[in-house]
């Protein structure tokens, strides 16, 4: 029997898939959440009859989630009711709409209509980033504790394909000319958080895994993915405990021994996981002088993702646009530099509009919608005083969805929630409200990003994004994975049994 006690911190995704691996492995397994909720990021709004997800929208690569449940001993599909979205998402340029299939043919069809001659140059970026894929994930689904990991075999075969001193854009350009045709190919950097002409050229994959495996909506919304993984967590054993969230580390010297929680409670444990916000969580969980890498001051050095302002709406008919539209303004990079370098309100953002009851009747009364519009914008670096922009900003996001839709919107609205980078950082405990975390520079990445076996504190593991191998669901699904399968190989070394 295994005695040993895990205190995982925070029920976002990755704490979760990582309390489901150990709960099943025989860990004696807490989850301490802050929030009166489970999911994190990853979680529910819930507006009078209507409900959202409060952040993450896009679910690809369902295969490493089936296989952490089957890890667990569990079947996803058991739990969640997955649909596959034949149009992925629709792309809204000035003159012209793209909507993205990973049927192939279908793809290169589309492609064709509008930019003849380059159906052929979308089939090469797929063979060419299935290679490159396929030598990166070994890096993705390891530790990276040491710089001894880069010269692993599985590492010397990938560094080539990290692209470095060239940015996402660029490697697009190497496939297509025109500037709409590298934005489709593009634009998931702002899954990151990140430009696409900052951003490493590695993540080519990102648009390549939404080709290749598909984007699916758990019916009820990505919150149900969560939902799913408490409930496995539960059935092996493991507690959850909500509404009481983390106050201080208990170190002896470096070494963690246990938590004190908000109600003063001291918890014991053998190992901790953190799934906090990683720069909120080494701010909040520890004194002044207690880091050196990671101290307050160095946190503030690093480079972060851009934030997000939101907009949940309940709208009193049907809305007549894809689950996933993405509305992109005139000038692309001058909004991606206002929102990661500049730190200016942009006047033509653009805007992503999530109309899932489309698909998913149980998210509205019936005939009426329930939209998600998400606005790219600066984190509170930018010190942008959203008391005072965020009315108006509202008002403007609106006007842009209605202009570039062709609809009128604003008039049907019987409920709607907005949520500012403010509200991100002081509501859901995110550093200075990058809803992405960490940026992912080459600097941030691998060896250079906190690792998943904290380096400066003993018994503290991470998960998250971050931590490796980075940001977005897959890769969150994957720390966890990471992670878990370290502390259950610490023990097993020790022979303790599970």
């Amino acid at each position: 029997m295994n005695t040993k006690k895990i205190a995982i911190i925070g029920a976002g995704p990755g704490g979760l898939a990582a309390a489901m691996m150990l709960s099943y492995k025989g860990f004696s397994v807490d989850v301490y959440e802050k929030q009166p909720y489970i999911g994190g990021r990853t979680s529910r709004v819930t507006k009078g009859d209507y409900q959202f997800d409060l952040g993450p929208t896009f679910f690809s690569m369902p295969h490493i989630l089936e296989e952490i449940f089957e890890f667990s001993g569990r079947d996803l599909h058991e739990y969640v009711d997955l649909v596959e979205l034949d149009t992925m998402y629709e792309l809204k340029f000035e003159e012209l709409s793209i909507r993205a299939t990973r049927n192939r043919e279908v793809m290169k069809q589309r492609i064709e209509e509008h930019f003849p001659g380059y159906g052929e140059r979308y089939e090469q970026f797929m063979v060419d980033t299935k290679k490159k894929m396929n030598k990166l994930m070994p890096m993705l689904q390891n530790k990276h504790g040491s710089l001894l990991d880069y010269v692993r075999l599985r590492s010397l075969k990938a560094l080539p394909e990290l692209e470095a001193g060239r940015s996402l854009y660029e490697v697009l350009g190497r496939y297509f000319d025109d500037e709409r045709l590298k934005l489709s190919f593009t634009f998931q950097s702002k899954y990151l958080g990140m430009s696409p002409w900052e951003c490493p050229g590695a993540f080519s994959i990102l648009s390549y895994m939404e080709h290749e495996w598909g984007v699916f909506h758990p019916v009820g919304g990505l919150n149900k993915l969560t939902e799913a993984m408490a409930t496995v967590v539960k059935e092996h054993g493991g507690r959850i405990h909500t509404g009481n969230g983390v106050r201080k580390f208990i170190l002896d010297k470096k070494k963690l021994t246990g938590l004190e929680l908000e109600d003063g409670q001291i918890v014991q444990a053998d190992d901790v996981v953190m799934n906090a916000d990683f720069a909120r969580g080494m701010t909040t969980f520890l004194d002044e002088g207690q880091l050196k890498r990671y101290s307050k001051e160095a946190l503030e050095k690093k480079k972060y993702s851009c934030s997000t302002f939101m907009i949940y709406a309940g709208v009193s008919k049907k809305v007549d646009l894809n689950h996933h539209t993405i509305l992109f303004s005139e000038d692309y990079k001058q909004n991606v530099e206002e929102i990661t370098r500049t730190g200016k309100l942009s006047a033509d953002p653009s805007v992503y509009v999530h109309n899932a009851s489309v698909t998913d009747p149980t998210l509205a009364p019936d005939g009426k919608s329930a939209l998600y519009i998400l606005a790219p914008v600066p984190n509170n670096f930018s010190g942008i005083d959203w008391n005072k922009e965020k009315e108006r900003f509202k008002d403007l996001v609106w006007d842009l969805v209605e202009k570039k839709t062709g609809q009128s919107l604003r008039d049907d609205v019987e409920v709607e929630e907005v949520l500012t980078p403010y509200d991100w950082e002081h509501d859901k405990q995110v550093y200075k409200g990058a809803t992405f975390n960490l940026a992912h520079n080459l600097g941030q990445m691998m060896y250079f990003r906190p690792h998943n076996q904290f380096e400066e504190i003993d018994r503290l593991w991470l998960v998250g994004g971050g931590t490796h191998p980075g940001s977005g669901l897959p890769t969150i699904f994957e720390s966890a994975r990471i992670t878990s399968n370290e502390i259950i190989n610490k023990y097993e070394r020790v022979g303790v049994q599970s």
